[in-house]
Formats: structure tokens, C-alpha cells, sequence
């Protein structure tokens, strides 16, 4: 029996960008999979995988970069949410770039999420069955919703943040679900170590009445680096083929610049290019990826 192939893809605001240049060169090459999982930036831009959209993420952030409802401090003021909840999950997808329901309903790809619960702080994992209806967008609002730049979001009787908060990369999640092998898209470099959280003492204070949020938000770099670290392990056991950018990004998380934007993403595309050749060996006889480089 032929295993199922995954694909997962961990998030990181705006250096989801690398990912979005990854997955427009898997499209021009016909890279398929069975099913997918993405953590916030890698569901928002992710999706467009499975839409089939080409460069749908890069052209909206460019396109709305300096637009304030878009991504800015005054719309963290007027609204709760840094990124604008109706403008980037609603007016963007819905009506000024709008997303390919029809192909994503049709291609019937499982494409699963997970987002934080705050009264518990564990992963609540979802299966997106559309991406136009506003509940389905409310998930992965959700799964988006960074910890004090977004209001709590309450969808499906849970209250919910970030998704990259308890799962940052599930790779695990997908095994369990039946994805023996996978494709992993990471959006830090080889050797990359997450550190404790500087901002843990106002998270105390915003979500002092979550304290499994703001436990979970104390050991997420713990568990973070366990999780590359599996990726690693599973990569040099040939179950997975991890696809990491060869640097450090140059993109922050709020970042405006168009020009960056472009770079991360021609980044992503000349990376999965490289891999290109050894990426259809790991699907077409499931070689180990550990010698990507040749």
C-alpha cells in the first residue's frame, strides 16, 4: 500500500512569505501530496496551495503593505488585532483578491490547522472544509492570532490564539493521522534555537485570567526546539524531507517593506529549486533526505 504523503507548514508572520515562494514552485512542478497541515503564516499563505493561486500571498502583502487596515498599530488600537480581522480574513479573500473556494472544495486535500485554546493551552487541531464561509475563516483567523497583537477568538464554543503557541510545527499531528511521510517547511535556518519569550511579564498581566495560556507561552521555546529536533530526527530517518531557508530571514514580523517581502519570497523559490531533484526522489521512492544537498 502506497503511504500517504503530508505536508507541514509552520508559520511566523510575514516569514511565511518563504514558504508562499516554496509552494508556487511545488505548483509549477506538480508537487502533490495527500494532505496538509499549517500553523498560522503557513495556513494563511499555505492555503493557497490547495486554492492553486500562484503568487496569490506575495501580491496581496505587496499590494496592501502600507494599507493600515491591512497591518498596523492604529488598527491594533481602533480594532484589538494588528492584522485587521475584517479586511485581511473578509474584504481581501471575499472581494479585492479573491480566494479559489471552488478549486480548494474540489481538490478535497484534508487541509488541517490547529489553533491555542486559552483556558487549556493545548492544540485544538480543525479540518477546514471551505475557506470562503465566515466560521471556516474564523478558524484560521485564529490559527493566526498572535498573543497580544489580536483579540481572542471564539469560534466553535473555544477561545482561541495562535495556533503556533501549543503546535508550532506538527509534523507529529500528522503522523498521527496517518501521514507516514511528509514534507516539512520550516522558516528558520538549520541550527536555529528558539529562546524564552521577553515579553512573558505583560503576557501575565493581558492573560492573567489564562494561566494554562500563559503556561503554555513559558515553555513554548522548550517545546519548539523539541519539535525542530524531531523534524531533524525524522528527516535523517528518511520520513520526512525538511525544507529550511539557508539563512536567517531578513523580514520582520510587522514588516512593510515590499522590496523584503519579494526577497523572502525569491528565497523560498530558489531554495524548493535547489531541492527540487532530490525533493521527487524523497516522493518517488522514499529516500532518506539527509544528502539534500546532492
Amino acid at each position: 500500500m502506497k503511504q500517504k504523503l503530508g505536508l507541514v507548514m509552520e508559520g511566523g508572520a510575514m516569514r511565511g512569505l518563504f514558504t508562499a515562494g516554496i509552494i508556487d514552485v511545488f505548483l509549477e512542478n506538480d508537487i502533490q501530496t495527500d494532505g496538509v497541515a499549517g500553523i498560522s503564516a503557513g495556513a494563511t499563505f499555505g492555503c493557497n496551495y490547495l486554492t492553486r493561486q500562484l503568487g496569490r500571498p506575495l501580491r496581496y502583502c505587496t499590494r496592501f503593505a502600507s494599507d493600515p487596515r491591512f497591518c498596523s498599530y492604529a488598527s491594533l488600537l481602533l480594532t484589538g488585532d494588528m492584522y485587521g480581522a475584517e479586511f485581511c480574513y473578509h474584504t481581501i479573500p471575499e472581494e479585492l483578491d479573491p480566494i479559489d473556494n471552488d478549486t480548494f472544495v474540489k481538490n478535497g486535500i484534508p487541509f488541517y490547522i490547529a489553533c491555542t485554546d486559552v483556558n487549556t493551552g493545548k492544540a485544538i487541531y480543525h479540518r477546514c472544509r471551505d475557506l470562503i464561509s465566515r466560521d471556516e475563516m474564523e478558524w484560521v483567523r485564529a490559527c493566526a492570532s498572535m498573543p497580544l497583537a489580536s483579540r481572542i477568538v471564539r469560534v466553535g464554543g473555544y477561545e482561541l490564539l495562535d495556533g503556533g503557541i501549543a503546535d508550532s510545527i506538527p509534523l507529529k499531528y500528522m503522523e498521527y493521522k496517518g501521514y507516514a511521510r511528509n514534507i516539512v517547511i520550516l522558516t528558520q535556518p538549520l541550527g536555529y534555537e528558539k529562546g524564552p519569550n521577553s515579553m512573558m511579564p505583560l503576557v501575565r498581566t493581558v492573560y492573567r485570567k489564562y494561566p494554562a495560556l500563559i503556561r503554555a507561552m513559558e515553555r513554548r521555546h522548550i517545546v519548539y526546539n523539541r519539535q525542530t529536533a524531531y523534524a531533524a530526527q525524522a528527516e535523517n530517518e528518511g520520513r520526512a524531507f525538511v525544507i529550511r531557508p539557508p539563512q536567517k530571514l531578513p523580514v520582520e514580523h510587522l514588516t512593510h517593506d515590499a522590496g523584503i517581502m519579494r526577497e523572502v519570497y525569491a528565497t523560498g523559490r530558489q531554495t524548493a529549486q535547489q531541492l527540487l531533484p532530490a525533493l521527487k526522489r524523497f516522493i518517488e521512492t522514499g529516500a532518506s533526505a539527509i544528502n539534500q544537498s546532492t
